[in-house]
């Protein structure tokens, strides 16, 4: 596992895409509206906020391959989980536990006190936040017609 440049952030395009296909499929709130912007604009919002210094973005690979990704992002005691990806034959089997505990030491070393990452209904990651003590703070509601 590394940390990446602004220069590497295109690489994380397949799994960008592979995030928003899983969403479409597993969250009945989503079918067919994520991502809700298109992937080149996450990632130029990527370059855009490891410019920024408030934000980190580590990778697993094999074989020089990128198979998943986490990306928190960090203003004062404020942290934020924004995305944790492993894709989907690799899930399983420790990588995203690994990501995770980049991200834990990520926020211990910039003294973060409060932490929030967002799940979408029907991910089974869930689970994975809560073994690190995250607890449901709020539900978000939307209505699309």
């Amino acid at each position: 596992m590394r940390e990446i440049t602004q220069n590497e952030v295109s690489k994380l395009y397949d799994c960008i895409r592979e995030l928003s296909e899983y969403h479409n499929t597993t969250s009945v709130n989503f079918k067919g509206y994520y991502p809700l912007n298109p992937y080149e604009k996450t990632l130029k919002s990527f370059e855009a906020a490891l410019s920024s210094k408030d934000s980190y973005i580590a990778v697993t690979e094999i074989e020089n391959q990128i198979i998943g990704f986490c990306k928190v992002n960090i203003n004062g005691e404020s942290g934020k989980l924004d995305y944790l990806v492993v894709k989907e034959e690799y899930r399983g089997k420790g990588f995203g536990k690994e990501l995770m505990d980049w991200a834990m030491l990520m926020f211990a070393r910039n003294n973060v006190k409060h932490i929030e990452v967002k799940v979408v209904d029907g991910n089974p990651t869930i689970h994975l936040y809560e073994k690190y003590g995250f607890k449901m703070k709020s539900h978000i509601l939307g209505f699309e017609h």
